[in-house]
């Protein structure tokens, strides 16, 4: 007969709900779109989504092994400072800030940006 003496009952107990930060339909929509443009085009090949306590993250990969390429991140609690929407290239620097994703994105145009390895 196993001993259940050992389990905590805790580990049950519910736990208390904690708010998350996420993408909206329209702004998942937005995302998906330019991922699906730069797949088509042979850049990107991987995506993850995060929705932490403060921030939503969209990051993109060229390889599915490596760090994300590109992180495209929504914190509301800047909204009314810099902006809620950033996009932070490898390393942690922060390539474009703003207040709308639409003008974030734009970063990726191709007139604008050329990946360079």
């Amino acid at each position: 007969m196993p001993n259940f003496s050992l389990m905590s009952l805790d580990a049950f107990a519910p736990q208390p709900f904690v708010p998350m930060v996420f993408f909206d339909r329209r702004e998942l929509d937005q995302l998906l779109r330019l991922y699906g443009r730069r797949v088509a085009a042979g850049e990107w090949r991987d995506y993850a989504i995060d929705g932490l306590k403060d921030a939503a993250v969209f990051s993109v990969f060229r390889r599915t092994a490596e760090a994300p390429a590109y992180r495209i991140e929504k914190r509301p609690s800047l909204a009314r400072r810099q902006g809620a929407w950033a996009v932070i290239g490898q390393g942690g620097v922060i390539l474009k800030r703003g207040h709308e994703l639409s003008q974030v994105l734009k970063i990726f145009d191709k007139g604008k940006f050329a990946v360079v390895e």
